[in-house]
């Protein structure tokens, strides 16, 4: 039997699991001066009553990785065949952490995903589609898909993409002061300013424009957002119906990643065209 695990950069919630076919390992969280574990023990009302209420900036770290290897490992002493697939490495460093734990297990796969939230869905979907064949096909499998996984955004604010050391300062600065609407690219697992539009439509056109013909249909578009769904359904109600119709999932992203993001971002994840 197959097992598949994510870690919460998934932004999957645990009422999702079943749908997923899937073990979530939570994300860690500091925030005033407390830790919790992401999508377990830290409610979304909570989360934003701090961030935005309280003016809190919250921290992320590994998940538990003794909570990984015996869960995993009981897994594979059972028989079973197991893939994990973990947020980019490039923003964390917690695939390199999990590779090292199962490195001689020929029953486990390590599988960076050089994304995050809904690149991570479409993998899954991927995988559930395809869960007869063998981890080895199914490694390729996933591997020729990650480099065609995008996610584009428009934040609120940069200060939290820059304060937890996503964006860099240069684009930080240029961003804030020139006010313009930044758009945020997510692409081979790392993150950058694909574009500045002058005003927020402009913005949404830009990403309307960017999947429009561009998307791979065979797959879904996730529609995300951070907090408040305003914008994401504008943004969605700018497609056509062919596009509106690859929408399955609007993700209110959990608070390991929104930390990053901050209130008020959305988006639109997908699998660009061969």
């Amino acid at each position: 039997m197959l097992k598949v695990f994510v870690d919460s950069g998934a932004s999957i919630k645990q009422d999702e699991k079943e749908k997923y076919n899937v073990e979530i390992f939570p994300l860690k969280i500091l925030l005033n001066d407390k830790e919790y574990m992401d999508t377990i023990d830290l409610s979304m009302e909570e989360f934003y009553h701090e961030l935005i209420d309280n003016k809190q900036f919250p921290m992320t770290s590994l998940p538990c990785l003794t909570e990984i290897e015996e869960k995993v490992s009981a897994c594979t002493n059972a028989g079973d065949d197991v893939i994990i697939i973990t947020i980019s490495s490039k923003i964390s460093g917690t695939h390199n952490a999990i590779k090292m734990l199962f490195e001689n297990n020929p029953k486990v796969r390590v599988i960076d995903s050089l994304s995050a939230v809904g690149g991570i869905r479409i993998l899954l979907n991927e995988i559930n589609k395809h869960r007869n064949e063998s981890l080895d096909e199914l490694e390729v499998r996933l591997n020729k898909l990650i480099p065609r996984l995008r996610i584009l955004a428009i934040p609120e604010t940069l200060t939290y993409l820059h304060r937890g050391g996503r964006l860099s300062k240069l684009s930080y600065v240029i961003g804030s002061v020139l006010k313009i609407c930044p758009i945020i690219g997510f692409k081979n697992g790392a993150v950058f300013v694909e574009a500045k539009k002058l005003g927020l439509k402009a913005g949404m056109q830009y990403l309307v424009n960017a999947i429009t013909g561009k998307a791979d249909l065979n797959h879904e578009i996730v529609a995300a957002y951070t907090h408040n769904k305003k914008n994401v359904d504008e943004l969605v109600s700018m497609l056509d119906d062919t596009h509106k119709k690859q929408i399955k999932t609007y993700d209110n992203l959990t608070p390991a990643i929104a930390a990053h993001w901050g209130p008020n971002a959305f988006g639109f994840i997908f699998a660009a065209k061969q």
